[in-house]
């Protein structure tokens, strides 16, 4: 069987994500004096999001967190067979810089283990290592409101199981994790619309 390469599991990826509702959206900036702007930014972090906002910010991130996870399995299941092929979860890592790097979302892998991967892909600030205690102790997300630079943003987490034994060829360290545990958790942060 031949594989694909990694480019064609992206698009492959992207072109789920658009079919499945989500789209990508690229505002043009309009052009503001700094005063104006500063007080605009004021006045929406002064004004609390409404309960549907966060409710659409809430149901935007279980369609991300499904297409990413689905996506993580599938590329698993059908392209990784030894230890030198190209992990799963570096290729999330890969996507979700790209997405967060080019939008005003914000995506990212995290160890629950305490054994990274990778060195950067370990809880960063308050929300992320309180949220990876919390989905250790069993729950299924954490999210919390906050504003940056005067926009709301939800930010969330939901954890990572290892749910195949493929995992484990890179991960030999997942093999005593109890079924069901988190692994991981992927961390979101979305504007609040």
């Amino acid at each position: 069987m031949k594989r694909l390469p990694l480019s064609a599991c992206l698009v492959a990826t992207l072109a789920v994500s658009l079919a499945s509702g989500f789209s990508l959206t690229v505002r043009p900036v309009q052009a503001q004096e700094p005063a104006a702007t500063a007080q605009a930014d004021a006045k929406k972090a002064e004004k609390k999001p409404g309960k549907r906002a966060i409710e659409r910010s809430r149901k935007t991130v279980q369609t991300l967190d499904n297409i990413f996870k689905q996506t993580i399995v599938l590329v698993t299941d059908k392209y990784v067979n030894d230890d030198d092929d190209f992990a799963a979860g570096s290729a999330a890592v890969l996507l979700f810089k790209k997405i967060s790097d080019g939008s005003d979302k914000t995506i990212r892998l995290i160890d629950a283990t305490g054994d990274p991967y990778e060195s950067e892909n370990v809880a960063k600030d308050d929300f992320e290592k309180q949220g990876i205690k919390k989905l250790k102790a069993g729950a299924k997300s954490v999210d919390e409101v906050v504003t940056l630079d005067g926009k709301h943003y939800l930010r969330a987490m939901t954890p990572v199981p290892v749910v195949m034994q493929k995992c484990v060829m890179c991960h030999a360290h997942y093999e005593d994790v109890a079924e069901g545990e988190p692994i991981g958790a992927i961390s979101y942060t979305v504007p609040i619309e």
